[in-house]
């Protein structure tokens, strides 16, 4: 006989720390699957041929041994596995042996201890980052190319015929979207989030603001907003990137790949011009 006083079950919703726990799982069953030993360092690369049904059973087994029962629309996304992935390769990164005769100095001052560049191939964490764009489609009247992915390839190939061996802005021309695989709204800081610690400083400036520029951006923003921006000395620098930004929207043009992308600025980290 049906008890119509009867509750009916329902599954709560995941806060954030279920959600750290489930991606964080999944990430270290991810490693299981690719028969990572511990002590080595996290294959960045090899994860690119992971597919989503991939990160999707791993979230499912994830959250089913942690004891989370949860909606498939409350697991963690693909990108916080990621996350998760890159802080299992900071952790899994080479400890230099305690010994006081071969021990580098401690930083003196307030020299920034090593950044996530020394720690991590960031190159590796660039393909992580740029891989999700291709599934992000973007509003047809702003952006008729399609995909994010597709558009900041083209913005890349702008910024290399007019800055071909400027590698600080080539990063940002070719990453100032990341941000959209993750944050519906402020991608820009999104972004920068994302890439702390990977990129230059000046690449991050231009990237949380390369839509300042944007006219009916630029309108809205507060006068010493405006002044601060006109007066950096990178204002050339985004004034360029808004150009390329604004080029990097036509549709049927041929473009680099994500590994020609960033074939050609590892390629800049060994041209002499660099030590000149």
């Amino acid at each position: 006989m049906h008890d119509k006083y009867k509750k009916r079950f329902r599954v709560g919703a995941a806060d954030d720390r279920a959600r750290r726990q489930i991606a964080r799982e999944a990430a270290r069953r991810l490693l299981a699957a690719l028969d990572v030993p511990p002590d080595d360092p996290t294959p960045l690369d090899r994860l690119q041929t992971a597919s989503e049904s991939d990160f999707y059973a791993a979230k499912r087994k994830a959250a089913a041994v942690l004891g989370h029962r949860l909606r498939p629309g409350d697991l963690p996304s693909d990108d916080e596995v990621r996350d998760q992935l890159v802080a299992l390769q900071k952790e899994r990164a080479p400890d230099v042996e305690e010994d006081e005769a071969d021990a580098p100095p401690e930083p003196e001052g307030d020299q920034p201890a090593a950044s996530l560049a020394e720690t991590v191939d960031r190159f590796a964490v660039f393909r992580l980052r740029l891989a999700p764009l291709e599934n992000v489609k973007l509003d047809p009247t702003t952006h008729p190319e399609g995909d994010a992915l597709y558009h900041v390839l083209q913005v890349f190939h702008q910024a290399r015929e007019a800055r071909p061996y400027d590698e600080e802005f080539l990063l940002a021309a070719l990453l100032h979207d990341v941000g959209r695989a993750t944050a519906a709204k402020d991608h820009a800081a999104a972004a920068v989030d994302a890439l702390r610690g990977a990129v230059s400083d000046r690449t991050l400036w231009l990237i949380a603001h390369h839509e300042d520029l944007a006219p009916d951006r630029y309108a809205r923003l507060g006068a010493k907003q405006r002044r601060e921006i006109d007066e950096s000395e990178y204002a050339d620098d985004l004034k360029l990137l808004r150009e390329c930004d604004d080029a990097g929207r036509e549709t049927g043009v041929d473009v680099e790949s994500i590994e020609e992308a960033l074939a050609y600025i590892r390629d800049l980290e060994g041209e002499e011009y660099l030590d000149a």
